[in-house]
């Protein structure tokens, strides 16, 4: 995709958003990205089709040994676990088991939203000394289901209470990018999610910060889970431990720990859903808990749905600059930096450890830095594993246009725009949920 050469000025502003260590708006309306900076920590940056490569892709049915997988059986017992031990080593970072959590229902089920709604309210204890690391799950239900209902789970940028228009929820704190934890009400919003869009179609909606879990700056192992689990003496995790990714993964697997001992909530039709490098984090929640019955990625690019060898917008080597983003990954990830090729997972094969599961990759075709058209051939590649076990892929190889959604099993949608989520894309989210839930 061949870009115009204008409003440069513009653009280096629009990409500075997308270099802080916080997400973009999410629920505003995007802008379109022309001119995209020819460099990112002084790191080239290729943004035409022409220039990408020639790369070949691991085949996910092949076993380490050159066997071909050939049965669902040999994927669950073999292939599968090879795979996810890859990128627990070479990724993602290898996570400890959830041994010290417990939960205190603070809210049990007060109205909401004119009485259409249930809304409650949770603290989650990460640990055995209830003053140190904790969560608050802000959770809203139909007020009138008959049984447990299916939810989203939401993973923000932002505290409950900056999520919502909804005085009555728990005022927390949140991290600033300098690394200093202030009141929410004195920190930055990301609009505020139409819970009423959801609990009007019977599905529920849940939320967590995934600052409370761990900060989302280099530092902020200090403050954050991984840096309880350090043995004495270390500083920083071994090379194939985890990175903040995997520690928010982690959390939300604490989430679901919950919302099995909740008997409103169907806890086997619960979808994750997160944005940038939070839509890295619900594919990599989803590959190692599948408890999770669906994942929906928005914009989620380089070391999410992207394919690293394709080398269009963010790499992995501009991911892995100190001056970025290191610390989200294992420090096993930089090997691969110089050459994505090399290295013996990619964005594919993250996306087939979801199979059988519903998952929808959402993006948007003017995001050049996440790679819209490399999440789709990422999900292309995948959908052999989708239809080992039984289910549909794209059934297509030609790129959709934005506004087409393929909500198969394996599904894909493009809105015109950029980067984040736009208010219509929930439609489709809603769709996606009605259709593989209901």
């Amino acid at each position: 995709m061949l870009l115009k050469r204008k409003n440069r000025k513009k653009m280096k502003s629009i990409l500075a958003i997308f270099l802080i260590p916080f997400s973009i708006c999410i629920f505003h309306p995007t802008v379109r990205a022309q001119n995209p900076a020819s460099e990112v920590a002084g790191i080239p940056v290729n943004y035409d089709e022409l220039k990408i490569p020639s790369y070949s892709l691991p085949d996910p049915l092949k076993l380490a040994s050159g066997k071909k997988v050939t049965s669902a059986k040999i994927w669950y017992q073999k292939r599968r676990p090879e795979i996810l031990d890859l990128f627990k080593k070479e990724q993602f970072g290898k996570i400890p088991n959830r041994d010290e959590i417990s939960f205190r229902v603070f809210e049990s089920g007060s109205p909401a939203f004119d009485h259409q709604v249930i809304r409650k309210q949770v603290r989650i204890y990460f640990t055995k000394d209830t003053t140190l690391l904790k969560a608050d799950l802000l959770v809203y239900l139909p007020a009138r289901s008959e049984g447990p209902v299916p939810l989203l789970l939401k993973i923000g940028f932002s505290a409950n209470s900056n999520s919502v228009d909804d005085q009555e929820v728990k005022g927390g704190t949140i991290w600033t990018r300098e690394g200093k934890k202030i009141p929410a009400s004195e920190g930055r919003k990301f609009g505020s999610f139409d819970v009423k869009k959801f609990t009007s179609e019977g599905i529920g909606v849940a939320f967590i910060y995934y600052g409370d879990i761990e900060p989302d700056f280099a530092d902020g192992i200090k403050y954050g889970i991984r840096g309880h689990y350090l043995k004495p003496g270390e500083t920083w995790p071994a090379p194939d431990e985890w990175g903040t990714i995997s520690a928010w993964a982690w959390g939300l697997s604490c989430v679901m720990d919950y919302l099995e001992s909740d008997d409103q909530i169907d806890a086997k039709s619960v979808a994750l859903y997160g944005v940038s490098r939070l839509g890295k984090t619900v594919l990599w929640t989803g590959a190692l808990d599948t408890r999770f019955a669906m994942v929906m990625a928005s914009c989620s690019g380089e070391g999410g749905a992207a394919i690293s060898r394709r080398q269009y917008g963010e790499t992995i080597k501009h991911m892995i600059d100190p001056t970025r983003y290191h610390y989200q990954f294992c420090d096993n990830r930089s090997k691969y930096s110089s050459d994505p090729g090399t290295c013996p997972v990619d964005a594919h094969m993250l996306i087939s450890l979801i199979a059988p599961r519903p998952l929808l990759l959402q993006t948007g075709d003017t995001d050049y830095w996440s790679d819209p058209k490399g999440e789709f051939e990422a999900a292309v590649a995948a959908e052999a594993v989708y239809q080992l076990l039984g289910k549909k892929g794209l059934e297509t190889e030609a790129w959709p246009p934005a506004g087409t959604a393929i909500l198969n099993d394996l599904g894909y949608y493009m809105h015109a725009g950029g980067h984040g989520s736009l208010p219509d894309d929930f439609n489709v989210l809603i769709d996606f949920m009605k259709k593989h839930f209901f």
